[in-house]
């Protein structure tokens, strides 16, 4: 069967190296707004995108997550653009939620021909002191969740190939 939405399943892959040019603004609009749009228990849409640009913020934001996984190299890979996405921990499915805001985001980031990776640390970062008080400073509530978080931009590179998919991947009964 072809299908465009499934061809761009099968192709999307993590990229660990960006060029330094910025994401255009019409480009994040659009995969932040694909982000709204993914599906969230109950409809309760928990999550929160933070989009981090600024050179002051993503510096801010690289060093959290070098101090909170205590690594020394960057873990964003370069990528211009960092989104973090944060759900409130009083809902139940606020690790689900934040998930598929994340596969939502890298699907439409590919579909626009931009690069992504998911990135891990983000829990961890926000119940440090320091990401309080990132939270605080953008004006968001201090017990945001951590989910996880997207380096965006353009790929330095060629994409990286695919594995070969797993023998007992599917069992169908």
């Amino acid at each position: 069967m072809e299908n465009k939405m499934l061809e761009l399943l099968k192709t999307r892959r993590s990229v660990r190296a960006y060029k330094p040019e910025q994401v255009a603004p019409q480009e994040l609009d659009a995969v932040l707004e694909a982000g709204t749009y993914a599906p969230t228990g109950m409809g309760m849409q928990s999550p929160v995108i933070v989009a981090v640009q600024s050179p002051k913020y993503r510096q801010a934001v690289m060093e959290l997550n070098q101090l909170a996984r205590g690594m020394e190299n960057d873990p964003y890979y370069g990528a211009p653009t960092i989104l973090l996405v944060l759900a409130d921990p009083d809902r139940g499915t606020c690790v689900e939620d934040g998930s598929c805001v994340l596969c939502t985001m890298m699907d439409a980031a590919h579909a626009l021909g931009l690069s992504s990776c998911w990135i891990h640390g983000e829990r961890e970062m926000f119940q440090l002191p320091q990401g309080k008080a990132l939270l605080r400073e953008w004006g968001l509530p201090e017990n945001l969740r951590g989910v996880g978080s997207l380096a965006l931009g353009y790929a330095a590179g060629p994409a990286p190939q695919p594995k070969e998919r797993k023998t007992d991947y599917i069992h169908k009964v």
